[in-house]
């Protein structure tokens, strides 16, 4: 009994420290799920329960253990590799051409961490509420000036039969296909006055790829490129896009958005 009672004394110090706040846009070592208090998972570990398809089209999103990329025999594909425990990871089905899948939670002002995988050549995007882009693509050891195409850009808008606007990152962060990549997405919604105006655009204040900072206070003035066909709104949902190319996502949280202390 003394020695449990020793051992107690000797871990309530540690018990009793508090979990950093670090509201600063950055990322600090592990993912910020791991590191900080406030954030809700959007995957159940288990199966697809908190999503669904965003058409009538049969959804072949689906859960998995593992992904896996081969090099020489498969790189343009990623495969579903199951275990003995449920799979913690999502991929669009056995083409990578699916259903774009849309949360059933919808978000408002947010920050967003998530990781995804893509093979070679493969495109998807991360739509906050549905409606503006975080470009998902294959940029390894692309050798053309990074565009608003590349991954971490804010896509374009399509008006008139042509892309206007968007945002390139600032730096191609890209790992090569089959490596598990992460974005860390602080979002600020439209607002919108007594009438229902909008008063402000959607603002991209923090995408951090990869651990680097690639877009800062990028305003959005309206829906990007193959948005969900819902309006502007102060809440909406979170949707992947699936029909572009094999793609796998994993750890997906979210949490109230903070305001930035900068350092």
């Amino acid at each position: 009994m003394r020695k449990l009672l020793l051992t107690l004394a000797a871990l309530l110090p540690l018990m009793a420290q508090k979990r950093p706040e670090l509201n600063d846009g950055e990322m600090h070592g592990d993912a910020p799920y791991l590191l900080e208090d406030g954030w809700k998972p959007l995957m159940t570990g288990v199966d697809l329960a908190g999503w669904h398809g965003d058409s009538q089209t049969k959804n072949e999103w689906l859960t998995t253990t593992g992904v896996m990329w081969d090099r020489l025999l498969g790189p343009t594909r990623l495969r579903p590799v199951p275990g003995a425990v449920p799979g913690g990871s999502m991929l669009n089905g056995p083409t990578g051409r699916t259903v774009n899948l849309v949360s059933d939670v919808k978000h408002g002002d947010v920050e967003l961490y998530l990781e995804f995988m893509v093979a070679k050549g493969s495109n998807s995007g991360v739509y906050l509420q549905g409606l503006y882009e975080v470009q998902v693509f294959d940029s390894w050891a692309a050798d053309k000036p990074i565009t608003s195409s590349d991954c971490g850009g804010i896509y374009h808008r399509w008006i008139n039969e042509k892309g206007v606007g968007g945002s390139a990152p600032s730096v191609n962060m890209s790992r090569r296909p089959g490596e598990w990549q992460s974005f860390y997405i602080l979002f600020r919604a439209p607002r919108f006055d007594a009438n229902g105006r909008k008063s402000e655009n959607a603002k991209f204040i923090r995408v951090v790829h990869n651990g680097i900072t690639v877009q800062r206070d990028v305003e959005v003035d309206g829906p990007t490129r193959a948005a969900m066909n819902h309006p502007e709104a102060a809440q909406n949902p979170l949707m992947l896009q699936g029909d572009h190319g094999p793609v796998a996502y994993k750890n997906i949280y979210i949490r109230p958005l903070r305001p930035i202390i900068e350092r």
